[in-house]
């Protein structure tokens, strides 16, 4: 069996005798061939060139095409913030300012011919001539609940509360627009569409039963329909849908290092449902050595002991600069563990030294709010709860010091773990953590800024 074939039957839920590895390369393919974020999601050849060299470096058994959540939004007319070495963020929501929840016409719909999406699609031919045979595709869409968010922005957590009628019609609209663009993609060669949804992370179980069930299993459905393997991706801390999701009935589901995986696997296990995850995005593959991954990969497979229905993946899209002698320590520990293990026999790993001084949370000034991000431009999750950190901020003014800190820099990680901070994002006040893993409403978090006052 190739590469991909081992994927497929794993895909299938059926034994193999070689773990499956998906690098999520998005903007660090461009690293690669030396091309930024932003030329490698809007020039088809420099998109194409880094895909080669991924598929050359890496012997990945399956590899994402363009990982972009932002792609849908762009064409249904949010503004987007472009960076060097990330995705962009969405900048304005079309429908922000609307008091109540406005369903578009289907008209609306993106096209093949709307945005950027004939770029990607003629990628994605190019990528199915090329290595088709011997890799699985991955085309990713937006989630209906994020893209509801980036059209809708932090309101949408209200509007679950104040209109539910008027949400359930808006995600259904919202699951049409992926529904359309798995069609895309399938018909451009995509062995696997992945429905990327981070913001299912931030909302509770009730909430997914009443709001989600129901767009994305008849999303997965249609999938299935067209002939592809789906995936439900999420990103933080998702424990609590774990089993929810799996009553969806994707083909496999996909996390990050907020969830346990050994734990999510006896879920998605006794549904037969395919896992794939959880390389530590920062802390292994940014800020780790060869060595680290390599050790990673190996006592994860030890501590899991049945790797079927396991696809080993990185959390998330790979940030832009992991060395890339990171990743190809991991294919080689995929591709040739007992090599490796005696390679890592001796090998201890490194503690950094970073000294934390925390502030003296009980002699401030006034109130201050620490957000707590993977990075608020990259992560859809920690994006929606900076920006209700940031209108908070507007709100008080002077009044509230506001800081975020960002996973992927070191010192970040040493305040983590100095603080106890266990998931991303979640948001601090005074030292004590007020919300995690849940965007609040503009009511709570005034509310918990007020009594943080008032002490």
């Amino acid at each position: 069996m190739n590469r991909k074939e081992i994927l497929v039957k794993t895909l299938r839920h059926e034994a193999v005798d070689q773990v499956p590895w998906v690098p999520f390369a998005g903007v660090h393919a461009g690293l690669l061939k030396n091309y930024t974020a932003k030329e490698v999601l809007q020039d088809g050849e420099k998109l194409f060139q880094s895909l080669m060299e991924v598929n050359q470096l890496y012997k990945p058994f399956g590899q994402p095409v363009v990982f972009d959540l932002q792609v849908e939004a762009e064409c249904l007319g949010c503004g987007l913030a472009w960076a060097e070495d990330t995705p962009p963020s969405v900048m304005s929501h079309p429908l922000e300012d609307d008091d109540e929840i406005h369903v578009p016409c289907d008209c609306t719909i993106p096209s093949k011919e709307t945005g950027r999406i004939p770029m990607i699609l003629d990628v994605m031919r190019r990528m199915k001539e090329a290595v088709g045979e011997n890799t699985a595709l991955y085309g990713l869409i937006c989630g209906p609940f994020t893209l509801a968010a980036h059209l809708r922005g932090n309101n949408i957590f209200m509007d679950m509360y104040d209109d539910e009628d008027a949400v359930a019609d808006f995600l259904g609209y919202c699951s049409r627009v992926a529904a359309r663009m798995a069609e895309y993609y399938v018909e451009a060669g995509m062995d696997v569409i992945a429905v990327v949804d981070p913001l299912i992370s931030q909302i509770s179980e009730d909430h997914f039963e009443q709001f989600m069930h129901e767009p994305f299993s008849g999303l997965f459905a249609h999938i299935r329909e067209l002939g592809a393997f789906s995936s439900f991706f999420v990103c933080g801390d998702a424990t609590r849908n774990i089993e929810a999701m799996c009553r969806t009935a994707p083909d496999s589901i996909s996390i990050d290092e907020n969830v346990d995986l050994l734990e999510a696997k006896k879920i998605t296990d006794r549904y037969n449902i395919t896992v794939g995850g959880n390389i530590p995005l920062t802390t292994i593959m940014l800020h780790g050595t060869q060595q680290d991954n390599m050790k990673f990969v190996l006592d994860l497979l030890d501590n899991m002991g049945d790797t079927r229905n396991f696809i080993l993946a990185p959390g998330c899209d790979m940030p832009y600069h992991v060395p890339v002698e990171n990743v190809i320590g991991i294919a080689q520990a995929v591709l040739e563990p007992d090599k490796v293990r005696e390679m890592l026999k001796n090998y201890v790993a490194q503690e950094d030294d970073i000294e934390i001084v925390l502030p003296d949370y009980e002699h401030l000034e006034k109130p201050l709010m620490e957000v707590f991000t993977l990075d608020s431009a990259t992560c859809a999750a920690c994006t929606y709860m900076m920006g209700a950190a940031i209108e908070a901020k507007k709100t008080f003014g002077d009044s509230l010091d506001m800081v975020e800190y960002k996973f992927t820099e070191k010192e970040s990680i040493a305040r983590c773990k100095k603080m106890g901070v266990t998931n991303l994002p979640s948001l601090y006040i005074n030292g004590e953590l007020k919300f995690r893993s849940l965007v609040p409403s503009r009511q709570e978090l005034e509310q918990a800024v007020k009594e943080a006052m008032s002490k």
